[in-house]
Parts: C-alpha cells; sequence; structure tokens
C-alpha cells in the first residue's frame, strides 16, 4: 500500500530537511510554537496565486560559482570513464550532469511526474565521504520530495537503469549544507538505480489516516523549504498539502479524523500565508488569512498575519482592531504588543499627514488654528462673481430654449 512507501520516505537521507537529525526535529517542533510568528506553523495555500509555478531549476537560489574543476572533461575521444560524450548535460548549465553505469530497459520505462518511484541512493562528497545511503528511497516524482538534483534526473532513468550524477550544490543542500556531515555550497556525486515506478495512489480511495499522514509530509516539506528561504517551493508543497485535503473521498472517515485532516488545513493555509507574505503577495496572503479565520475566527497566527497584511498595504486602521482582537485572545505575546504599538504609531502619522493636507487645501498651511468642520458648507471657497455668473450663464441656456420652442 502506499502508506508503507510514504512511510520509508520521511527517514530518507535523500529527502533534505526531512530526515531524522536532531536538528531538523527541533526546527520542526519550532515551527508549530513559535511565538513570532515568522516561522511556520502548518497552513494551506491558495489556488489563485500557485497555478504557474516556474520551473524547478529556475525557483531555487543562485548558484555558487563553478570551480574549475568541477567542469565537465574536456572534449576528446576513448572510451574511459568520463568520456564527455557519456555525460548528459541535463540543464545545459553544466551543474547537472548525468552519466549510464548500467544501461536500462529502453526510453519507454521512463518514469513519468506525478508517479511514486522507488531508487537505490548513494550520495558521495568529493572527496570521496559517503553521506546518504538507502536502499530503497520512494517519493512522488515532481514534488520536490527529495534533492532537485533526483528530482531533475530520475525522470530521465530507464527501468533497471543504473546512473552517476554529478551535482553542484544548488541542486542538493546549497550554500547551508546539512549540519553536521555535508558542508555549506558542498558537490555530490549520486549513484542511483531506478527499481520502480508505479502510480500515485487513488486519494479518493485513502483512509482518513493515510490522507493525514500524506498531508503532513507535504506540509512539512514546505515547511524545510521555508526554513531554506525558498518560498516559491515552500508555497508548492502547501498546495499540494492543500490539494491532498481537499479531494473528494470514497472512503467515510471518522469525525476524529475530519478534526485532524482540518486542523492540517488550517496550519497549511497559516504557512501558506507568511510564505506570501514573504514574496510580498499580499492580496493572495490576505485570502489565505481569511479562509482560516472562515474555519477557526479565533486564530491568532491568522488574525496577526492578516493585520500585517492590511499593515503592509497601509490599511492602519482596519488592521488595528484586528490585531487588538488577537491580543485580546493572548494578552502576553509580546510580539503582537510590538506590531500593534508600532501600527499605532503609524497610524497615528498617517493621520497627521493627512491633517496637514487638509490645511493646505483649505487654504491655512501654517496650521495656526484647527480647520472647523461645517457640513453645509464646500471644503473649499468659491468666490461668489464665478457662482453668479455661472447662474446667469444657466439661466440664459434656458430662456434660449424656450424662445426657440416657441418658434417651432
Amino acid at each position: 500500500m502506499a502508506s508503507s512507501g510514504e512511510e520509508r520516505r520521511s527517514d530518507s537521507p535523500g529527502r533534505a530537511g526531512t530526515g531524522t537529525e536532531p536538528a531538523a526535529a527541533a526546527d520542526a517542533a519550532q515551527l508549530d510554537t513559535a511565538e513570532d510568528f515568522e516561522v511556520l506553523e502548518e497552513e494551506e495555500e491558495e489556488e489563485d496565486d500557485l497555478s504557474e509555478l516556474p520551473p524547478l531549476e529556475n525557483v531555487v537560489r543562485p548558484p555558487a560559482p563553478p570551480r574549475e574543476d568541477s567542469q565537465p572533461p574536456e572534449q576528446g575521444g576513448g572510451d574511459a570513464p568520463g568520456d564527455p560524450q557519456e555525460w548528459l548535460d541535463v540543464l545545459g548549465n553544466g551543474l547537472l550532469r548525468k552519466k549510464t553505469m548500467v544501461p536500462g530497459q529502453g526510453v519507454d520505462t521512463r518514469p513519468r511526474k506525478g508517479q511514486d518511484v522507488t531508487i537505490r541512493l548513494k550520495a558521495t562528497l568529493e572527496d570521496g565521504t559517503v553521506v546518504e545511503e538507502d536502499p530503497a528511497l520512494t517519493f512522488t516524482l515532481g514534488d520536490c520530495d527529495v534533492l532537485q538534483a533526483l528530482d531533475l534526473c530520475v525522470q530521465l532513468l530507464e527501468m533497471g537503469e543504473t546512473a552517476l550524477i554529478m551535482s553542484e550544490a544548488k541542486y542538493c543542500y546549497g550554500a547551508q549544507g546539512r549540519s553536521p556531515d555535508i558542508p555549506p555550497n558542498a558537490s555530490l556525486t549520486l549513484e542511483v538505480e531506478l527499481l520502480a515506478a508505479r502510480d500515485a495512489p487513488d486519494l479518493e480511495l485513502l483512509s482518513g489516516k493515510e490522507k493525514i499522514q500524506l498531508a503532513n509530509r507535504k506540509r512539512e516539506r514546505g515547511n524545510y523549504f521555508y526554513q531554506q528561504a525558498d518560498y516559491v517551493l515552500a508555497i508548492n508543497s502547501y498546495d499540494i498539502a492543500l490539494r491532498i485535503v481537499d479531494s473528494n473521498s470514497k472512503v467515510d472517515f471518522s469525525p476524529d479524523e475530519e478534526a485532524e485532516l482540518l486542523d492540517v488545513k488550517v496550519k497549511c493555509l497559516n504557512n501558506l500565508a507568511a510564505s506570501q507574505l514573504k514574496l510580498d503577495h499580499y492580496k493572495a496572503a490576505l485570502k489565505s488569512c481569511n479562509l482560516v479565520l472562515e474555519h477557526q475566527p479565533g486564530n491568532i497566527k491568522a488574525l496577526f498575519r492578516k493585520g500585517k497584511v492590511l499593515a503592509q498595504q497601509g490599511e492602519y486602521r482596519e488592521a488595528i482592531p484586528i490585531l487588538k482582537a488577537a491580543l485580546k485572545l493572548e494578552p502576553s505575546n509580546k510580539t503582537i504588543h510590538a506590531e500593534l504599538s508600532k501600527l499605532v504609531k503609524k497610524h497615528a502619522d498617517q493621520r497627521n499627514v493627512e491633517t496637514e493636507m487638509y490645511r493646505k487645501m483649505l487654504g491655512n498651511p501654517s496650521g495656526t488654528s484647527t480647520p472647523r468642520k461645517c457640513k453645509d458648507k464646500l471644503p473649499w471657497s468659491i468666490p461668489w462673481k464665478w457662482l453668479f455668473g455661472a447662474t446667469a450663464i444657466a439661466l440664459g441656456g434656458v430662456a434660449l430654449s424656450v424662445v426657440i420652442a416657441a418658434r417651432n
């Protein structure tokens, strides 16, 4: 069943950031409890903003300058290992190359995006140190569940093929590396064998427990990307998790499973809003917050982020009562206190600017006296001669119309 394969994924070293390292576990715990609301908890994403994601290779951080020793070998003849004619430049930039070591069963046996694939993986550093090894790593191809080098290259493998993949850090663990065994900006050599490929399980037939587990894995992958500041990929993962949660089902769920699925959805939406805020997608973030509040009107994180979105748009008058509502729910939260104080000051400054503007419009630029409010008078003075002139013109037009009508 798909669930057993999925369980292998969560422990896989090839899945960056979702292994069993203590640091990763600590980060995952922080996502759901952090007071500052800047890291993710678990939230959903919105459909409008995620329909046209860039290709996988275009949404990661810029690569480090390539080193001379990482370039493909010079062109030349011969059949020795490393012959340039045997290497495929996967993306055309020299940063990700693939070479077949053991041929597969033909091009028609290549896996498709969306399928669950199982591979044998061995990853080594340039000095030969083995940093990852998994005899049966299973993941959904194209879902960004694993290293991008794998996601991009495994779709080029034939069934039974064994290949070497030489990847720069951009498509592995990037500038941050993976503590303690993979240093920053480390290139990796991946030995990969394609063992199996099968269609992903039908979401409509998943049990409540299976659907919850699958959605949580995608959400946790989004949390990893958020921590790596890859907000587009984070949104992609939250979008996948939300599609799983919202998919139709032919299986009856228990009330507890329904409640847990709603909890996963709310967490994804909250984290989606946080990611959209990082990308200045305010309209999308506001929609994500509102979706949370439809289910949980007292969700503090959604209230806080909605207030922050409105503040970013200069809507201080609307943002302040929302933050006050959040603070009322959690009076000791220092982050909400600080944000609310900042907004109150900005709102006061905004009102001062508006008041000065009104003074200038009313012919009182010095500000020595406060302009009086008068419901029955126009906010600016109109010379009487202009008013009488306009009246005369209007009356003249009426008289002319009467004369023309009489002649006819």
